[in-house]
């Protein structure tokens, strides 16, 4: 079941998965995110934080201030592995954001039907959770 769900995912990262999350989620999904320490409980706050992290993450285009930084399209958000079990998924992704490299995982459990129970982001280095903080903190206000 879960690579079905990931393949959903891919579709919702590209636009290209109709009802979006709605379609994706359990009504009882649970989030767990780097940036708060309480779990996120429930669709539409799993929703908030997804759609804020996307806001947040979605990479750099050519051209960053960072000279060390790669100036091709690997600034851009994108997944470089993937392991599956069960109805576990684990997704690494990386990113730069502000000229800042992003490596992390989102660690994705489904249910037998196919919707996802549980996201979980987990994201390094410290200078990437601090700024991913700041900004995450800065988009869900903007969002409310």
């Amino acid at each position: 079941m879960i690579q079905q769900v990931v393949e959903q995912w891919h579709a919702y990262m590209k636009g290209q998965l109709p009802n979006g999350l709605d379609d994706l989620l359990d009504d009882d999904c649970v989030f767990l995110s780097p940036i708060v320490f309480s779990p996120q409980k429930g669709k539409d706050l799993t929703k908030l934080y997804l759609m804020a992290a996307s806001q947040t993450l979605p990479g750099e285009k050519n051209g960053s201030a960072d000279a060390s930084a790669p100036k091709d399209d690997s600034k851009k958000f994108r997944y470089t592995k993937e392991v599956m079990s069960g109805n576990n998924a684990v997704l690494e992704f990386e990113t730069y954001v502000q000229g800042k490299y992003v490596n992390g995982v989102d660690i994705i459990t489904c249910n037998d039907a196919g919707k996802i129970i549980e996201f979980r982001v987990m994201i390094r280095p410290l200078q990437a959770v601090n700024l991913v903080h700041q900004q995450m903190g800065a988009m869900l206000e903007k969002m409310k």
